[in-house]
């Protein structure tokens, strides 16, 4: 440990410290989506979902700025994105805010969120780094503005109109983003695993 950095592997520095209230956010979150008719808690569940998107931002900016990054960090600040991600998804498709031809929308982003972290997982132990596009990025940011639209749902259309089908076409085209990379995590990984293979 740098004596320069004393917090950097720390288990409690703030960027680890932000990741965890990601991954404690995901129950909270799906509790107030239980009831669907209460709209109030439809707020509610949109205040703790945007908090946490926020800090998805801030502790990788954080843990780069002060050189805190850890191992720890690094593995469950994906695991976190994913989880709130995928209950969210799961809640609005329990409760058909989702529904009919957009729970394919929703498959391909969990699909493809299982695939490249098997990926990811498999080319580690080949000690190959795929670093995350622009483009992934982006699409990150389009899934959680989508799913904080539907969040909201009918409880928002009282606000904004159509707030539902705004929702709803985000997650459309963050579905088209998700393929994109996913092809593009695909292409820059495969060709590691069949050399390995061979």
């Amino acid at each position: 440990m740098s004596l320069a950095n004393p917090m950097r592997a720390h288990p409690f520095n703030l960027p680890n410290v932000l990741t965890y209230g990601r991954v404690v956010a995901v129950p909270v979150v799906v509790i107030c989506m239980f009831w669907p008719e209460e709209y109030w808690m439809r707020w509610v569940a949109l205040g703790v979902f945007a908090v946490a998107g926020i800090t998805d931002y801030f502790d990788g900016y954080l843990a780069r700025a002060w050189s805190q990054q850890s191992a720890l960090g690094r593995m469950l600040d994906p695991i976190a994105d994913k989880l709130l991600v995928a209950a969210c998804l799961l809640m609005l498709v329990a409760d058909r805010t989702i529904s009919s031809w957009s729970i394919w929308a929703a498959i391909v982003i969990l699909s493809r969120e299982i695939l490249v972290s098997g990926l990811r997982e498999y080319l580690a132990e080949l000690r190959v780094s795929v670093p995350v596009s622009a483009i992934a990025k982006w699409k990150t940011t389009l899934q959680l503005v989508a799913v904080g639209f539907l969040i909201a749902g009918p409880a928002g259309e009282a606000v904004l109109p159509g707030t539902t089908l705004i929702g709803l076409i985000l997650l459309w085209i963050a579905a088209v983003l998700t393929l994109w990379t996913g092809w593009d995590y695909f292409r820059a990984g495969i060709h590691h695993v069949i050399d390995h293979g061979a």
